[in-house]
């Protein structure tokens, strides 16, 4: 049986980074996505990307390298998978930016982990493969990272989230599950552009520093995420009731919040003013900062992409509500 599995990538309207706070977030789909296939194979197990392969014999071989692969590596080594037992070629590959703020990698395990639980005949419900595939990038691969990305690349669509009771990161057994509310089907798609710098970053090196100050009772970062947490629900009645000055309003408002506590970049802002000089409503981060990508929401996009091109956007793509995490599998 050949298995392929797919997920696409997200960009946060309004509300990030708070997903990690125990706050809430509304997100988007890509309409790019990330891709698994996996397929019975005579010999030893192949694990291969787009420029790389590795042979994989024993569990002694899931040990992280520090290359790409990890990601296949940490997933198999999670299920406690044998891969000399049942060798296996598995394939990754991605169309959304990778380290652009995204959650590309994400979406890679999110498409991994669908694959594996088809192929080892494995029963999740939605919202235990959201969190599952967040354990493996928080304790194996040693991402910091909240909630919103798993929910995004699983749950798929156009989606506000509340991640209340997990702000403690430790994915307790008593903790509360998100609580995901679909929009696609109640509201228009607001008219959003995004905006990919060409700088790549680390998600978990970018939200460490703010983490620390939250850990620490910092009143300024604990005060601003706190005020960008009513601002999502803000953000949430303007999409709802098409009001995209209102939206814009509260993604300039988020931005500025995240700016003052040092997550943004010289990039990030240089395209964000572009876009607000050009007549955008709203543009802000869609992810980390430091590099990434910004999202934008504009009513004129010709006007908007080319003061982002002139701006030095180096790839701007069209965000759209799309399936979540999709498995498929023929003999």
């Amino acid at each position: 049986m050949k298995i392929r599995a797919h997920a696409p990538g997200r960009c946060g309207i309004v509300g990030n980074p708070t997903d990690m706070y125990g706050g809430c977030v509304l997100s988007c789909t890509t309409q790019e996505r990330a891709f698994c296939e996996l397929e019975p194979r005579g010999e030893e197990t192949l694990f291969q990307n787009e420029d790389q392969h590795s042979l994989v014999r024993s569990k002694e071989d899931l040990r992280l390298q520090g290359d790409k692969l990890d990601i296949l590596r940490a997933a198999f080594a999670y299920f406690d998978i044998d891969p000399g037992a049942t060798p296996v070629q598995v394939r990754v590959w991605t169309e959304i930016p990778m380290q652009a703020g995204l959650a590309g990698s994400t979406a890679m395990l999110t498409a991994i982990v669908g694959a594996i639980v088809r192929w080892q005949n494995l029963q999740f419900n939605l919202y235990a493969l959201a969190e599952t595939v967040r354990k493996i990038e928080a304790r194996l691969l040693g991402v910091l990272c909240g909630f919103q990305d798993q929910h995004m690349a699983v749950f798929g669509g156009l989606n506000f989230m509340d991640f209340y009771g997990k702000e403690s990161l430790e994915q307790r057994e008593d903790e509360p599950l998100a609580t995901i509310e679909p929009l696609t089907e109640r509201c228009s798609v607001p008219p959003l552009l995004l905006a990919h710098t060409g700088v790549q970053h680390h998600s978990g090196t970018v939200h460490k520093s703010p983490r620390q100050r939250w850990e620490e009772g910092d009143t300024e970062v604990r005060s601003g995420y706190t005020r960008i947490m009513a601002l999502a629900r803000r953000g949430k009645r303007a999409l709802i009731e098409q009001d995209w000055q209102k939206l814009g309003e509260v993604m300039n408002e988020n931005h500025a919040i995240v700016a003052a506590l040092g997550g943004s970049g010289l990039e990030n802002d240089r395209l964000i003013e572009a876009a607000l000089r050009s007549g955008a409503w709203g543009a802000k981060l869609a992810g980390a900062g430091g590099g990434g990508t910004i999202i934008v929401l504009a009513k004129d996009h010709e006007k908007v992409v080319q003061a982002l091109l002139d701006a030095g956007a180096e790839k701007l793509l069209t965000p759209a509500p799309r399936p979540g995490l999709t498995i498929e599998a023929e003999n």
